[in-house]
């Protein structure tokens, strides 16, 4: 390389780095609830509970007090004048759940001092990925302006990355923002060679390149150093169990509550082999499973719903992955999955800066034979159990976050426009970079009409 291109790729980067501390969230958090929030003559789109056509809702600080048909005159509590808003016939929804994203831990993809993803080494479940979330992403506007108001964040890299952590979309720091700090451990299951190789594109490659004996056993053994991680927690809880001053091991501790169930393990996977083997190996040791990814999810549906493991699809809008797949094989698969009985929620699978596109992969399922009300519970309450806060987000009902948005249609129509959100009974701001910025050259415009 020349010294004048070396001089222009530090530039190049030098440039990068210096916008990273651009690229953040400069609008000021919500301020906390001080009064009650009625929300009335709308259309309440509860979930779990069915359509309920002009009715009303209130809530106060930070909870779901009620939830009412129409011409019913709410309970509100006394001593302090609500906020009444209403919203002749405005939607009501609750917030949208992005279940497996890395939002908030990424920032400028080649930029690697904005990428707090991973940890060195193959197997660091200590790492918890609400940790290592950055409040002032700039991603997280945009994604909360479209609806997506919580997120499972999932740490990224080695075979037992972390844990994932399940966050709202509003905060002033990290531990504003957590709602489930540690949600499970991660475990990226590796796949068998032989299935890899069976798939298209630049994975066939690689699996080919690896060679047969040697990718089995790389497989083998890599899953061999995942068992022995759990192996060795095992042993140690038991020994901290029965002599409390045995030394603190954190890689350890950060396994026992998958082991005492009451967490579930987060199994990336997509190939069969895969799913099976990973199901398998986490039931025998009576681990509660997810599958994260499952592309193949169809083929080990009998496994799954006799083991009672839902699975995350981790995005529709995908290509299909082999020569010979239908061209809408990722827009059918949860309907497939509905069909079978199997529990699902959807994710995005793409870019962290997309996670605003959920509501449209929960859409095309739905123009693909997935019932409408289903895609949307697959985004919202079933996301929401899946990640282990649905007692607290996922459905409008009493008791629950005050987490929603009020929309003046679908979220899954293009058209819909997000009008309010309110984030635990916090009414947030829903500009955005994108937002100020189309603004900015309106007003060029303007000015330019004002000559």
């Amino acid at each position: 390389m020349s010294r004048r291109s070396t001089c222009l790729l530090f530039a190049a980067l030098a440039g990068l780095v210096a916008a990273a501390p651009r690229s953040q969230d400069l609008l000021a958090k919500a301020p906390p609830q001080d009064r009650p929030v009625l929300l009335k003559n709308a259309v309440l789109h509860t979930v779990t509970g069915g359509v309920v056509l002009g009715g009303s809702l209130w809530f106060e600080h930070g909870r779901i007090g009620q939830v009412l048909p129409a011409d019913t005159a709410p309970t509100l509590p006394t001593g302090v004048e609500p906020l009444v808003l209403d919203l002749a016939g405005k939607h009501v929804f609750p917030g949208l759940v992005s279940a497996c994203t890395t939002l908030g831990l990424v920032e400028i993809g080649a930029v690697r001092q904005t990428n707090d993803l991973r940890e060195v080494g193959e197997t660091s479940p200590e790492a918890t990925a609400a940790v290592a979330l950055n409040p002032d992403s700039t991603a997280i506007p945009v994604a909360r302006s479209n609806g997506v108001l919580t997120a499972g964040v999932f740490p990224d890299g080695g075979l037992l990355p972390g844990r994932a952590s399940v966050i709202r979309l509003d905060g002033w720091t990290n531990a504003d923002m957590t709602v489930r700090g540690a949600a499970g451990p991660v475990v990226a299951w590796p796949a068998d060679s032989r299935s890899r190789r069976s798939r298209r594109g630049p994975d066939r490659g690689e699996a080919e390149r690896s060679g047969d004996g040697d990718g089995d056993s790389a497989t083998r053994k890599a899953r061999r150093r995942i068992d022995d991680a759990f192996t060795a927690a095992r042993a140690w809880l038991d020994a901290r169990t029965a002599d409390p001053t045995v030394a603190l091991d954190v890689r350890h501790e950060a396994l026992v509550d998958a082991l005492r169930g009451e967490v579930p393990v987060f199994l990336l996977a997509d190939e069969q082999e895969q799913i099976e083997s990973a199901v398998r190996w986490a039931t025998s040791r009576q681990l509660r499973a997810v599958v994260v990814g499952g592309r193949d999810a169809e083929a080990c549906a009998t496994l799954l719903r006799e083991r009672n493991v839902p699975v995350i699809v981790n995005g529709v809008h995908r290509l299909p992955r082999r020569d010979d797949s239908a061209y809408d094989e990722a827009f059918t698969l949860p309907a497939r999955l509905a069909a079978q009985g199997v529990r699902f929620c959807i994710g995005t699978g793409s870019d962290f800066s997309n996670d605003r596109n959920l509501p449209y992969h929960a859409a095309t399922a739905a123009a693909f034979g997935l019932d409408r009300q289903r895609a949307l519970r697959a985004i919202t309450q079933d996301a929401a159990e899946i990640l282990g806060v649905g007692d607290r987000l996922g459905s409008l009902a009493p008791g629950k976050e005050a987490t929603l948005f009020v929309a003046d249609g679908h979220p899954f129509d293009l058209t819909t426009h997000i009008e309010l959100a309110f984030v635990q009974g916090r009414q947030v701001d829903l500009r955005n970079k994108q937002t100020e910025l189309a603004e900015k050259y309106r007003e060029r415009y303007r000015q330019l009409r004002g000559r």
